[in-house]
């Protein structure tokens, strides 16, 4: 059943569309009482047989002619260990297995038929009844503007306030019609509730109950937490590497030890960061081993590995529910390709179209092209070069304030506090704020930007907000993690002669990394970040809890529970897929960082497969039905983020990790030629002469530290390779720079060789469509041509003796006594 909602105006627009609705075949029905407000009133639509049956021909929808008889070869060795996991027969396989060919009213009787009432599914029924909604006009014939047609643009003028299908039963109870499946009950009952988060997903009776288009969200959400499963068990084994090589860490030992307290280092900003020891990035250095060992590298390639193994096993799974859900030969064309009421109002220009021989709306190149220069780019940048700024100006702040004095007085934290790693979280914490608050506006942004394209359909239109969307996104979740993975300590020069963001005048330095790497603060970026924005994401799930009215029917019908619901939107799934892709780049893009991603996105996902399941049967209304026989623009979107994955990690390696450095330290310039790190933290920091730092970059009066003797001449250090003050090529970098130069970049390419090699290898060998797959589709189609080609010589049969042995030269009538009803239709 379907209910338009309606306030007491628009009378005749509206009594113009009901009644061509009526000739249409529909059946209406008016309610008599009206809402708790007085204003507000229900029309209940039905669909009979015939109109279901006429317009099933006319989308060709797909119904069963004979049962499957493939046998299937699903039996695992240790099946029985699956059990727990399992759903009953009738949840998990709601319909049994049919050979299914395009439904042709005038051969009904070649179909299997048992009973009429429930031969449709209710996700075809819907999604019919849609279809005509979307069609008629709510015009008389004479006005002649064909233009003026269907719900969506009824709902944008006011004329209707909403429509949706009806929920087929309260999701808590069943339905006390015996007649009724209670399949949101059942949904309800194995899928929804938390406590089944172990169990398989009832994915045939989702798509039988909501479509093909959420059914293959939820099948992809349920793949994709299935992959993280293996990804999260060896990022975990290379943390624990790290935890059980820990104390091997040497030169962690020296930063933390004696020569640690005996070197001195250089001001890491001008004026408001005094001098200070090596050993007060002990914690930070320690806790940087955790995540930069041997293990980042073997994880990195590990998850190269991964990503294209899960694209690809992801098009085995999508090529089977093809299948299965009757998708193979689906073209979303057939119902995506009517235009959008914005594009035909907005466009005053027209021409012929050579297919339809009809004028059309269109919109000229030059217009075109205008529109799309339309974007956010400058936007993009100053959002990032924000980020920077902030970062800088923070670790002033935190400079000045984390000196020596005061941390000494703090017994507990004052040890493990430096000014990096206030730093680091505070800025990630209030990053992760400016994120939350940025992403509202460049939602606006992007639906803005959008609409002023004018895509000409649906479809289209939804393709480029997801691009856009994504990119806006990208940019925002990214750019702080891109900064520090790639920019900082980069490009900071040298003490007298450091480089600055915007030239000397702006004073904003670039920032350094700690002698323990900017690969710990690229982890506490990832983890605030991921973690937080899984508790926002589940934070605003429950926020919008509704409790159900537990009244009676009798005082609470079925219509007035659907619309105290939350309406699901044309844009219901976009925004839990964009969710879900935006994680797949943290756990892809700079997993090499921090091993642990997959395993909290692991858990998030366990959560929000329920989450989305339980709001989705107790919080929305039910959605149209709508098929989809992919994850459409997002697919491309994942691999474009696979393919920049390996990139990203290999740089991450390379140039934010001391990897590389350590091992060519160790192969080639340790003095006693011995295989190990001693002496390594002596080796990477080059010596400058006090006397020579200029006035700009000396630090203020009281900011240096209370052991810090002015009048003695020393040689503080700073993070880099060069010739100290005296030598022929002072400050220069030295050969050992040039050797580690060398050295990242043959190991960035030979990884990126390696890794796309294996990459394009593995893609090769694993099949997009599975072998059975193949040949059930080529089954069925030849069972579709023999039963048709049988069926019409049995009917060609039937015919010749009846003329012969009957006065009646009638042809058989299918539907003698059914009226003949207007049948819309655009395309077809």
């Amino acid at each position: 059943m379907y209910v338009l909602l309606y306030l007491f105006f628009f009378k005749e627009r509206r009594k113009v569309y009901e009644a061509n609705l009526a000739n249409v075949g529909l059946e209406l029905e008016t309610e008599d009482k009206s809402s708790d407000d007085g204003k507000t009133y229900f029309v209940k639509i039905h669909a009979p047989w015939e109109v279901l049956a006429t317009y099933a021909d006319v989308l060709k929808i797909k119904v069963p002619f004979k049962v499957n008889d493939i046998p299937e070869n699903r039996e695992m060795p240790m099946n029985w260990l699956s059990t727990p996991f399992r759903l009953p027969e009738q949840i998990m396989q709601p319909e049994p297995d049919f050979f299914t060919a395009p439904f042709d009213k005038s051969k009904s009787d070649f179909f299997l038929i048992d009973n009429k009432e429930t031969f449709f599914p209710p996700s075809t029924r819907n999604r019919i009844v849609y279809y005509i909604l979307s069609r008629c006009s709510y015009l008389g014939e004479e006005c002649g503007d064909k233009d003026k047609k269907g719900i969506k643009r009824l709902l944008n003028n006011g004329t209707y306030t909403t429509a949706f299908p009806l929920h087929d039963c309260r999701y808590w109870t069943r339905s006390k019609d015996l007649n009724c499946e209670s399949e949101r009950y059942n949904l309800y009952k194995h899928w929804a509730r938390f406590l089944f988060f172990f169990k398989e997903q009832p994915l045939n009776l989702i798509r039988k109950y909501y479509g093909e288009k959420i059914g293959i969200y939820f099948a992809w959400l349920g793949f994709y937490t299935e992959m993280l499963l293996f990804a999260a068990i060896v990022g975990t084994i290379c943390f624990v590497y790290g935890v059980l090589t820990y104390d091997d860490n040497e030169w962690s030992k020296e930063i933390c030890g004696e020569i640690g307290g005996k070197i001195v280092m250089c001001p890491l900003c001008d004026k408001k960061c005094g001098y200070w020891k090596l050993n007060t990035t002990c914690n930070s250095s320690w806790q940087s081993h955790l995540f930069d060992n041997v293990g980042t590298v073997f994880f990195a390639i590990f998850m190269g590995i991964w990503v294209t193994l899960f694209l690809e096993f992801w098009k085995r799974r999508q090529a089977r529910l093809e299948y299965e859900w009757d998708l193979v030969d689906f073209e979303e064309e057939q119902q995506q390709l009517q235009l959008r009421p914005e594009y035909e109002t907005k466009c005053t220009n027209r021409k012929l179209n050579r297919i339809t021989q009809e004028m059309e709306p269109y919109l000229p190149v030059t217009s075109k092209c205008a529109r799309l220069c339309l974007s956010g780019i400058s936007l993009i940048i100053a959002c990032i070069i924000g980020v920077i700024a902030y970062r800088l100006a923070v670790y002033a702040a935190f400079a000045s304030i984390m000196k020596d004095s005061p941390t000494t007085n703090l017994q507990v934290v004052g040890p493990y506090i430096t000014p990096q790693l206030a730093t680091s979280v505070t800025a990630s914490c209030i990053n992760f704020v400016i994120i939350m608050i940025l992403n509202l506006m460049y939602e606006r942004v992007a639906v803005w930007i959008t609409d002023m394209e004018i895509p000409k359909t649906h479809l289209e239109y939804e393709n480029k907000l997801t691009v856009k969307m994504f990119l806006f996104q990208f940019v925002n979740y990214y750019s702080s993690c891109f900064y520090v993975a790639f920019f900082k300590g980069k490009f900071v020069g040298y003490p007298g002669n450091y480089a600055y963001m915007f030239g000397k005048w702006s004073k904003l330095r670039n920032e350094e990394c700690d002698p323990g790497g900017c690969l710990i603060e690229l982890t506490t970026q990832l983890v605030i970040v991921m973690t937080g924005k899984q508790v926002w994401v589940l934070h605003n799930h429950l926020s919008h809890h509704r409790k159900a009215r537990k009244h009676p029917e009798s005082l609470y019908s079925r219509w007035e529970q659907d619309h105290d619901l939350q309406g699901f939107g044309q844009l219901g799934l976009f925004y839990e897929y964009l969710e879900m892709v935006i994680q797949f780049g943290f756990i892809t893009l700079f997993v090499a960082s921090f091993p642990l991603a997959p395993l909290l996105a692991l858990i998030n996902n366990i959560i929000e497969v329920r989450v989305d399941a339980w709001k989705l049967t107790t919080q929305f209304r039910r959605p149209v039905a709508a098929k989809a026989h992919s994850i459409g623009a997002w697919e491309e979107i994942l691999s474009g983020i696979a393919v920049l994955s390996v990139v990203t990690n290999a740089f991450i390696v390379a140039f934010t990790s001391d990897m590389i450095p350590r091992l060519v330290y160790m192969y080639a310039y340790h003095p006693e030629g011995d295989m190990n790190m001693k002496g390594y933290i002596n080796n990477s920091l080059s010596v400058f002469n006090i006397s020579e730092i200029p006035l700009a970059n000396s630090p203020e009066e009281g900011e240096n530290p209370a052991w810090f003797n002015t009048p003695l001449v020393f040689l503080p250090r700073y993070r880099d390779y060069r010739y100290p003050s005296g030598h022929e090529k002072q400050y220069s970098h030295t050969m050992q720079f040039w050797h580690i130069l060398a050295a990242k970049l043959a190991f960035i390419i030979i990884m990126e060789h390696v890794v796309f090699l294996v990459k394009f290898f593995v893609a090769w060998m694993i099949p997009d469509v599975p072998s059975d797959v193949r040949a059930r589709v080529k089954r069925e189609r030849y069972l579709v041509q023999e039963y048709l080609h049988n069926y019409e010589v049995e009917k060609l049969k039937i015919q010749l003796s009846q003329n012969s042995n009957s006065d009646c030269n009638c042809a058989p009538m299918i539907y003698p006594s059914l009226p003949t009803h207007e049948v819309l239709s655009e395309c077809l």
